[in-house]
């Protein structure tokens, strides 16, 4: 499917980026973000935008969104009034949860509410086995009672989730059945559709947040093709999903949940293309926008994967307080640490800097929208990183006596406005330094000699120096950085994951039964992606998950999509765990809980770049004073605009590289040149 127009749109807390992909060129547009109306600046933008190329809505083929509607609607616990159906004896397993302490040593934790209320968590007789068999029949005549109370509470969505039902959807089909005769207009939504593997409390949770999400997000989407095509447009509008694909408007509003961190999942999309044009195997993605910032690794030209996400973390960001959702998505770790992020002062008289974020309304105090409490941006206005008339391309004047009237306010330390606003980027540089240095040991590797491919509003100001932070000698900053994620939902292929669930022990394994749950899995892949427009060679990725006999959790591990005999997943288990744990542990018995297969549009890598010819120094456009971060000091740093800047051309800092959506800072002694793509590659030291 090639689509010469196309039309990118990334809503993020702060602003909404719109990329416009045509034969000849690409245009960029940021606005701020209409918190309580999203659609209204996607509209304005794409209207602006147009207008801005000369070509009318009409001549778009494709239209791709990514969203944080349904991430917002879910911390902000503004979603549709849901109810629960489960199982007799289970509706209070939404709210024990993992029944442990995510925070061990604070006395006054207090546990995230369920999305559901107690009142609203309804049961009904009914119990399946854990191979599927019946134990005890659906009581139909029990749903009477629920069908009264959804109707009383006027309830808009509800998630009903049975024991076992990943392997026997039976009971949940004929509950949907009964219910949606007596309410058609009520929302429903299944766990074994939504995610059928095992793990009750996961399950359902996921389930729950889908039906949370969904009567809002079908507003939202329906809203947002009607507005398009009131400006004239009638291409297709495709959604950006947390795997790093897209999906179709149908899909997407049957499964909202998917669409979480949607927008950060485009970032990475760019980042990978970024990575394999420059030949750099591993490298980090680093996407620092208004609200937050986050993290992915990159090996071998592939981010990390994970089936299991957590939205909506109560305590500081911390693992295991907010809402798991298991959905496909790529592993990231998110920081509350972005451009808009509240600086303060806490009761030990250090500087701390969020997780809340001022976002766009009323923003940093240097917007002028009402906002008096310090924020990262105020603090780089202060520190010369940012030009106040420049900012956004000019459509933000920004003020730099109210950024340092905040810091004043803010900061109550005996220190300058310099110190100060320099200590509330170092607080926010190590905290997501301390953020990747975590997240890689998590995961086996290390962040050293890694490539750091750095893009959003905020991070190509910050990136030299959290790379300095991890011993990153190299930083990438694409060509249009500020809106780095609509870049990457243009390069996003179609693509579908479907999940399954089957204990098998591998040494009983059956071939034949594997092989038909596979199937089917491909054939509901198929019917998603096929929708999606694709109708070219698709490239299926199978996975099994498993563990040895008597853990608690499984590890992931891929395998060709030929057969899934016993050998070949033993051999591909024993170099899945050996990379992450170093070893293997000899006779014990390997089992495999769940197994998926993923489906997408065929997507050639692309090929490695030339580095062009070296062109000698840049010629700046003018200097400004700034505050470095290593050391404090105020120097005179060169500026140069991004756009004069040839292939090969170098800059030696410090210097300040100036474009629409951002600013990329060179420190001193580093030396950055332009590449092949446009990019910004700061490497090595000044001679």
């Amino acid at each position: 499917m090639i689509k010469s127009t196309r039309l990118a749109v990334d809503i993020g807390g702060t602003f909404t980026d719109l990329v416009l992909s045509l034969p000849d060129r690409s245009l960029s547009k940021k606005l701020l973000t209409t918190r309580d109306h999203p659609d209204v600046a996607v509209i304005e933008g794409t209207r602006l935008i147009l207008a801005e190329a000369r070509i009318p809505a009409s001549q778009l083929d494709l239209v791709i969104h990514g969203t944080t509607l349904a991430t917002n609607a879910l911390i902000e616990r503004k979603g549709a009034r849901t109810a629960l159906l489960t199982t007799r004896g289970f509706r209070d397993s939404l709210e024990m949860a993992y029944e442990h302490r995510f925070e061990q040593y604070d006395l006054y934790m207090e546990r995230p509410a369920p999305l559901v209320s107690r009142d609203l968590r309804l049961e009904v007789a009914e119990r399946l086995a854990a191979d599927g068999s019946t134990l005890l029949p659906l009581d139909e005549a029990g749903l009477q009672p629920v069908i009264e109370t959804l109707r009383a509470e006027k309830i808009e969505a509800l998630a009903i989730s049975f024991l076992h039902a990943y392997i026997n959807p039976a009971h949940e089909e004929r509950a949907r059945a009964i219910v949606a005769a007596a309410l058609p207009d009520l929302a429903i939504t299944l766990s074994h559709e939504v995610c059928r593997e095992i793990r009750e409390y996961e399950r359902t949770s996921t389930t729950v947040a889908n039906a949370y999400v969904l009567p809002l997000m079908a507003r939202y989407l329906e809203g947002m093709r009607h507005g398009l095509s009131a400006l004239g447009a009638a291409c297709p509008l495709l959604l950006m999903m947390s795997s790093g694909g897209i999906c179709t408007i149908e899909t997407a509003r049957r499964f909202p949940v998917r669409l979480v961190e949607s927008g950060p999942a485009g970032g990475v999309i760019l980042a990978r293309r970024i990575a394999a044009r420059g030949g750099y195997n591993r490298a980090m993605s680093f996407d620092m926008g208004g609200t937050t910032a986050k993290i992915t690794l990159i090996d071998d030209y592939t981010p990390q994967q994970s089936r299991h996400f957590e939205v909506a973390r109560a305590y500081r960001f911390a693992k295991g307080s907010g809402i798991p959702v298991r959905i496909p998505v790529i592993d990231m770790v998110e920081i509350g640490a972005g451009g808009g992020s509240i600086a303060r002062v806490d009761s030990l008289r250090r500087i701390v800097v969020g997780p809340d974020s001022a976002g766009s309304e009323p923003g940093p105090a240097c917007y002028s929208r009402g906002g008096d409490q310090a924020t990262v941006t105020d603090a780089d206005v202060a520190l010369g990183r940012i030009d106040p008339d420049g900012f956004a391309g000019g459509s933000i004047l920004l003020d730099p006596a109210k950024a340092s009237a905040a810091i004043a306010k803010s900061i109550t330390l005996d220190l300058n406005e310099e110190e100060a606003a320099r200590g509330i980027c170092e607080i926010v540089d190590e905290t997501m330094a301390s953020a990747a240095r975590v997240h890689a040991v998590e995961n086996g590797k290390d962040t050293s000699g890694r490539t750091l491919i750095a893009f959003g509003g905020a991070a190509p100001l910050h990136a030299a120096r959290l790379a300095g932070k991890l011993g990153i000698e190299r930083v990438v900053i694409p060509l249009d950085a500020g809106v780095g994620s609509a870049h990457g939902f243009l390069d996003a292929p179609i693509a579908y994951e479907v999940v399954r669930t089957l204990l098998v022990r591998l040494a009983a394994l059956d071939q034949t039964l594997i092989d038909t749950i596979f199937a089917e899995m491909r054939a509901e892949a198929e019917e998603v992606v096929r929708l999606g427009f694709s109708t070219g060679e698709l490239e299926e990725t199978r996975t099994a998950y498993m563990r040895y006999r008597g853990q608690g959790h499984e590890i992931a591990v891929p395998f060709p999509s030929g057969k899934a005999d016993t050998e070949t997943l033993r051999v591909a288990f024993d170099t899945a765990y050996a990379s992450l744990f170093g070893r293997v542990i000899p006779r014990l018995e390997i089992e495999a809980v769940t197994w998926t297969l993923a489906l997408s549009q065929h997507h050639v890598r692309p090929e490695r770049s030339i580095a062009p010819l070296p062109a000698g120094p840049a010629q700046s456009s003018g200097t400004r004073r700034i505050v470095e971060s290593e050391t404090g000091e105020r120097v005179t740093a060169l500026v140069y605009a991004r756009n004069t800047l040839g292939l090969g051309a170098s800059v030696a800092g410090p210097a300040a590289i100036v474009e629409d959506g951002t600013t990329t800072i060179v420190p001193s002694g580093r030396v950055a040149r332009i590449g092949a793509d446009r990019e910004i590659i700061i490497e090595g030291y000044a001679p």
